[in-house]
């Protein structure tokens, strides 16, 4: 993304940190763009002007945690040792929906000696995990990493709820968007591998003269068999016969075709 103009600078310090996140929204490219640029916003707006910290955003859905945004490929890489291990300061911030502060590495225990070693070796002495609230949309938590300790105490703990609280309808509207691209993705892969699945079992039992059941057992033989997916085995079938696999159109739902 382009560093702004100074006049940008200017204006973007009258303007609200929702309307800030908004205006993230509208200029990424898309959902990923938008994930790590609020990383790196989100560093900076809670560390505070001149302070550094890495910043990861933990998303938990379907029973399972990743890093959806990063402000650095450390803070990454410091949130993904929570993972492997199952357990860590913003996968509890996340699942329990409740702020976790880690003072000091150096004197941590609470999840076991191997976490804690693991982050303080990347040269990291504070964490501070605080939730968002996504509305049963997924669970998710902002996690911020530092190596000075107590470097979250006071002010800037506050100041992260805060931030947090603000920006957490803008993360939910960007999940939730997320997840029905996914389903609409999802939902028009099936109906292609359905349409071509369907032809191939036409042409099976026009080919071999048969009913629809013998034909669809068939080609379910020649996919274990070969141990190639029926989908592939069916796309193959079709181009032998029409030289391409045709496919279904989808419209998304809401929209509607043009011409």
């Amino acid at each position: 993304m382009l560093l702004p103009e100074p006049d940008e600078l200017l204006e973007s310090e009258h303007l609200t940190t929702v309307d800030q996140v908004q205006n993230l929204i509208l200029d990424s490219a898309d959902f990923e763009d938008f994930l790590n640029e609020l990383a790196r916003f989100s560093a900076h707006q809670v560390a505070g002007a001149g302070d550094d910290a890495l910043c990861g955003i933990t998303l938990l859905r379907d029973r399972k945690a990743a890093t959806i945004g990063w402000s650095s490929e450390s803070a990454r890489e410091v949130d993904e040792i929570q993972y492997r291990l199952s357990q860590g300061p913003c996968l509890t911030a996340a699942q329990e929906e409740r702020e976790v502060y880690v003072p000091d590495l150096f004197e941590e225990d609470r999840w076991g000696p191997d976490y804690a070693s693991a982050v303080a070796s990347h040269g990291l002495r504070s964490v501070l995990s605080v939730p968002f609230h996504l509305q049963g949309e997924a669970q998710a938590a902002l996690n911020l990493y530092s190596d000075a300790p107590h470097k979250f105490d006071g002010d800037v703990a506050a100041r992260a709820r805060d931030y947090t609280r603000q920006i957490s309808q803008a993360l939910r509207l960007a999940v939730r968007f997320s997840l029905h691209t996914d389903s609409a993705t999802n939902l028009r892969a099936t109906l292609e591998s359905r349409t071509v699945i369907d032809m191939a079992i036409g042409i099976v039992m026009a080919q071999n003269r048969c009913n629809q059941e013998t034909a669809v057992r068939i080609l379910t033989d020649a996919s274990s068999n070969g141990n190639v997916k029926l989908r592939d085995i069916a796309a193959s079938l079709v181009r032998s016969v029409g030289g391409t696999a045709s496919r279904t159109h989808f419209e998304e739902p809401g929209r509607q075709a043009t011409g």
